[in-house]
């Protein structure tokens, strides 16, 4: 049986929920809740398990706190021997528009403080990892109070969308690979 392990960045803590960092928790959190399934409280994290197909993926959403996301990552990959081309990282980015996706098998950290620790941690920047646009609408000097900002009424609207798209990104991930992902979700 082929395992995936999709790492959703965040940070703990009810102040965090709604807010744009958080997207990676929050894609994952819809798609849990999608199939009937509910997170568990595990070493470093929160832990749901999805089987489709032949295939088990692992839901994991670190509560190390964004900064600190390579120790999770790290753990999980070994707990449950994964290799790291099984493993997609969901995370925010504030480079592209909102709600635009770019899937990628490998790159740099685009000055994000969670793909930079994972990085580090995993020692390559060669992981697949999944952003999702939250866009750059902020002031000179706000990039931290928009980051960790709650969504606006058009963008909470708009995400209902969006996260069906990221849902089925996941499984596509899993069920069809990297390419055939990229290729038929990127830019959209």
């Amino acid at each position: 049986m082929k395992k995936f392990l999709i790492v959703g960045l965040g940070n703990i803590g009810a102040e965090y929920v709604n807010t744009r960092h958080n997207i990676g928790f929050k894609i994952l959190d819809y798609f849990v809740k999608k199939e009937n399934l509910s997170f568990e409280t595990v070493k470093l994290g929160e832990r749901a398990e999805y089987k489709i197909k032949g295939r088990t993926i692992v839901f994991i959403k670190p509560n190390t706190y964004m900064n600190l996301s390579g120790k999770a990552v790290q753990y999980w990959l070994d707990k449950e021997h994964i290799d790291k081309e099984q493993l997609l990282v969901i995370t925010d980015d504030l480079n592209l528009p909102f709600g635009s996706i770019r899937i990628k098998s490998k790159g740099s950290d685009g000055g994000h403080n969670g793909l930079k620790n994972i990085q580090l941690v995993l020692n390559t920047t060669e992981y697949p990892r999944f952003r999702f646009g939250i866009s750059d609408a902020f002031k000179k000097g706000q990039q931290i109070d928009y980051v960790l900002g709650e969504w606006d009424e058009e963008e909470k609207e708009k995400l209902k969308e969006r996260l069906e798209v990221a849902s089925e990104i996941i499984k596509s991930f899993a069920l069809a690979g990297m390419n055939n992902t990229m290729n038929q979700f990127n830019g959209k």
